[in-house]
């Protein structure tokens, strides 16, 4: 049995545009993207700390300090809204308890304030 783990998380990152004229993805910082191991057209779900929305798109490889949601998904957000952005992977049950996911917190402008991973005695 397999069951799905959080693989990578960028979080509270800001929203810096919305492009619904563009096909679809989010473009993600250069940076960020390879700080946080993500890989472009990796599937991930951005949560919306300011609205609450919730949904799915893949990455794409944006601009330095970008984070812009494209096409349907430009809907949820706002520039300037702070979203989380997180991958997920299948481990068995015995793989599952030694996975550490990798979490990268940035500030304000995208750039990477602590990179670390996560076991399950940071989550007491």
């Amino acid at each position: 049995m397999n069951i799905s783990m959080l693989r990578t998380k960028l979080h509270r990152a800001t929203v810096t545009g919305a492009d619904l004229n563009y096909e679809g993805s989010v473009s993600i910082c250069p940076d960020l993207i390879k700080a946080s191991g993500l890989l472009i057209n990796e599937r991930v779900d951005i949560y919306n700390c300011n609205n609450g929305a919730r949904f799915s798109t893949y990455v794409i490889k944006g601009k330095k300090g970008e984070i812009c949601l494209n096409g349907a998904a430009a809907r949820h957000v706002q520039k300037g809204d702070l979203v989380i952005i997180c991958s997920y992977c299948g481990l068995s049950l015995e793989e599952a308890p030694q996975h550490e996911p990798t979490v990268v917190f940035v500030d304000e402008k995208n750039r990477v304030k602590e990179k670390r991973k996560e076991s399950r005695k940071n989550n007491k």
